[in-house]
């Protein structure tokens, strides 16, 4: 089977660094590129820490390009107190090597689905969508070229985690996620109420340690991090995994179910920023854009993460 091409955009983040190096350790995917968007932390740190990452992968080959430091049309708004001060806090990480690209992830974006063939490329942002809305708007032209966009945000059922009403990679920058969305494009949502299905817990982590590799130490000690956060916040045995449930849905699709549904963002209430208001029951007669996904058998998903990060 040909390997499905890829543009992994992110804002690393220990969630993000795990997709990464499941996209990395997975032939299914052909990883063309690293984009960085502002978002966990902001933009220096986000493009650093995905080299860090390629480079725990042993893969100093990928490329990774910086792209926008703001939101569309907002001030930044971070994540620090879930991911710490350099965004994989945990375990000390030495700077990265390899190059920064001198390309803007944004012109990277546009160059590349204008040279693949059309339908060919699949995007996977798994933080804010400034990058992806910002070059839908700078070259209309790419938009159909896409396959298919596969993304981490939103929420319904499960609310908000930095609003009442909002997920934090939408609540970032709705705007570009409203471009996004009614962009037309094939999407796949990986929300919080799938993610939330997809909890780490004490025998998981284990199972990282016990490759007794890096990258398995590594990833054991990020989650130990991070999952302190949501255990204290919902009393969770453990914490979501969000952005490797993308690629885990790229390499088998059979670990997920969802609805075909209309999902639009909310852009100006002061009291639902952000919100992804997912039309589930199929009340209105919105079209439908968005695959959302609402299950994950999660002992397979983290069998796969297992598997595949063993090879790293």
């Amino acid at each position: 089977m040909t390997p499905r091409k890829i543009i992994i955009d992110t804002d690393p983040g220990q969630d993000d660094a795990v997709a990464i190096l499941l996209a990395l350790a997975s032939p299914e995917v052909d990883v063309l590129g690293l984009t960085a968007v502002a978002g966990n932390v902001p933009l220096p740190l986000t493009e650093k820490n995905a080299r860090i990452i390629c480079e725990l992968a042993g893969r100093p080959d990928i490329k990774v390009f910086a792209g926008c430091d703001a939101p569309l049309a907002r001030a930044l708004v971070t994540a620090e107190h879930v991911h710490g001060k350099t965004g994989l806090d945990g375990p000390q990480m030495a700077d990265p090597v390899m190059p920064l690209q001198d390309q803007h992830a944004v012109d990277f974006i546009i160059d590349t689905l204008r040279s693949e063939p059309a339908g060919s490329v699949t995007l996977v942002p798994v933080g804010p969508l400034t990058n992806i809305a910002t070059a839908f708007q700078r070259a209309p032209d790419i938009i159909p070229r896409v396959q298919e966009i596969v993304l981490m945000g939103g929420a319904y059922f499960e609310v908000g985690n930095i609003t009442p009403a909002a997920e934090f990679n939408i609540y970032v920058d709705p705007e570009a996620a409203k471009i996004v969305f009614d962009a037309g494009v094939p999407l796949v949502v990986m929300p919080l109420d799938v993610t939330h299905k997809a909890l780490t817990t004490k025998a998981r982590i284990d199972a990282f340690r016990a490759m007794g590799t890096k990258v398995g130490d590594m990833v054991a000690a990020w989650t130990d991090f991070f999952e302190r956060f949501d255990m204290e916040k919902y009393g969770s045995e453990g914490a979501p995994l969000h952005d490797p449930c993308t690629v885990a849905y790229l390499i088998d699709p059979s670990l997920f179910t969802g609805r075909l549904i209309n999902v639009e963002i909310e852009t100006e209430s002061e009291l639902t920023l952000g919100m992804t208001v997912a039309d589930w029951w199929g009340i209105t007669d919105r079209p439908k854009n968005a695959l959302f996904i609402g299950d994950i058998d999660a002992e397979g998903f983290y069998a796969l993460l297992a598997e595949r990060l063993a090879r790293l």
